[in-house]
């Protein structure tokens, strides 16, 4: 019998070792926080089992469709109407269906139904190696003119991607476009979908799959190095001194941590690992007695805003009559606000709520948090598909992959949970 060590009980993670585990492997996931989920993980805000990080699910998410109907829980599967709202000039304005743009004045006829032909074509859109050399700032003024960029795309990547927002990745954004686009009732009518209990219940079928297939979870336990003798994995060294021996690793944590851990890697594949830049993240959520808006996603676009857009989970995943919104600050790790306080984060987005829905006061606030991670977001920037190294790596036994591997696509729990398979299936 194979024995497998996962790390990371992400999505990805949790993947992998279930379908080890489903194949009559020997399998020890390990992980360095004290709950399984990674940023699918929930918290206890005031009572509310909630993610730590927002998540949702489109149409095209096959791979969680069909994990779902495999644990017995796809009954829990949800679909809802939504919208997106965008604020810009001190208005909301709806957002997201053909209506909806022809009616935004806040741009030229012109620009808007440039912008509708840029939807419309990046929906249908099934290739991407063709703007893959392309910047996002490129491809979108090439198709909206640079009215569109400059007053509804650059303050959004200025606020997230700081200095690197001039060079990301065309083919990235666009399957951003794209999943979201093909993720509808209607032409009129956004669809997306939430499980009842949230991610939680994804995350709680997967280990307790695992373990019903003789799996083992070992939560606060750290991985400090992958080890190998003549070319072959062999184990991997926990905090602490314990080795567990292993016959095959897949190793989920991101990229930044794989010199460290795989040292025995050799260097130009080291090298590239550390190439890849990664940006970080403070999410900030609200409990509130009283809705911001009618729309589940609000892109803002004010230069005295200081977040890009937040987020109404509850106006996708009820909630009990509540109110959660999440607004995530993604930045550089070495940006001063990084190290801000919760107070003085909680406070700014505060305000900027505010000026959406002025009828809010801190008495309408029940409860907060802030979740913070350094390692959120790779950058993707143009070609960055030739940056990613292969996941079966030159140590036999082992394969390495985060959430930039499935790129052109974003992160999300159904890319990470076909990627976790696709890599446990290959060592079956």
């Amino acid at each position: 019998m194979t024995r497998i060590v996962v790390i990371g009980a992400g999505a990805m993670g949790l993947a992998a070792a279930y379908q080890a585990a489903q194949s009559g492997r020997q399998v020890i996931l390990i992980e360095a926080a004290p709950e399984t989920g990674g940023m699918a993980a929930h918290f206890d805000l005031d009572g509310l089992s909630i993610e730590r990080f927002y998540h949702f699910i489109c149409k095209s998410d096959q791979a969680t469709f069909d994990l779902l109907k495999e644990l017995g829980i796809d009954g829990a599967l949800r679909w809802r109407g939504t919208s997106m709202g965008y604020w810009i000039n001190g208005r909301l304005h709806k957002w997201g269906d053909p209506i909806a743009l022809l009616r935004f004045n806040e741009i030229s006829l012109l620009s808007r139904l440039r912008y509708g032909l840029f939807a419309f074509v990046s929906t249908r859109r099934r290739r991407w190696d063709a703007i893959e050399g392309e910047t996002a700032k490129s491809w979108i003024t090439r198709w909206c003119g640079r009215e569109v960029y400059d007053k509804l795309w650059k303050p959004l990547f200025d606020l997230k991607f700081y200095e690197y927002a001039d060079n990301i990745s065309a083919a990235w954004i666009w399957t951003r476009v794209k999943r979201i686009g093909r993720s509808r009732r209607s032409l009129f009518q956004e669809e997306l979908g939430y499980l009842e209990g949230g991610s939680q219940t994804l995350v709680n079928a997967l280990s307790d799959a695992i373990r019903r297939n003789g799996g083992e979870i070992r939560l606060a336990s750290t991985a400090e190095r992958i080890l190998q003798e003549n070319g072959q994995v062999v184990g991997v060294q926990l905090r602490g001194g314990e080795t567990i021996d292993a016959d095959a690793v897949i190793c989920t944590t991101p990229t930044p941590f794989v010199s460290r851990l795989a040292p025995d890697l050799p260097a130009d594949w080291r090298a590239r690992y550390d190439a890849i830049k990664n940006i970080g993240v403070c999410c900030l959520v609200f409990k509130l007695s009283r809705s911001v808006s009618p729309h589940f996603w609000v892109n803002i676009s004010d230069k005295d805003c200081a977040i890009p857009g937040l987020i109404e989970f509850s106006n996708l995943r009820p909630v009990g009559g509540e109110t959660v919104v999440y607004v995530p600050y993604y930045m550089p790790t070495s940006n001063p606000k990084f190290a801000w306080t919760d107070e003085a984060l909680l406070d700014e987005a505060f305000a900027a709520i505010q000026k959406i829905n002025p009828a809010l006061t801190r008495n309408h606030i029940l409860s907060t948090y802030v979740a913070r991670l350094s390692y959120a977001q790779p950058i993707c920037e143009p070609d960055f598909a030739k940056k990613i190294p292969p996941v079966v790596t030159p140590i036999r036994g082992l394969q390495i992959a985060d959430t930039c591997f499935y790129y052109p696509e974003d992160r999300g729990i159904s890319e990470s949970v076909r990627l976790g398979r696709e890599m446990a299936t290959r060592i079956t």
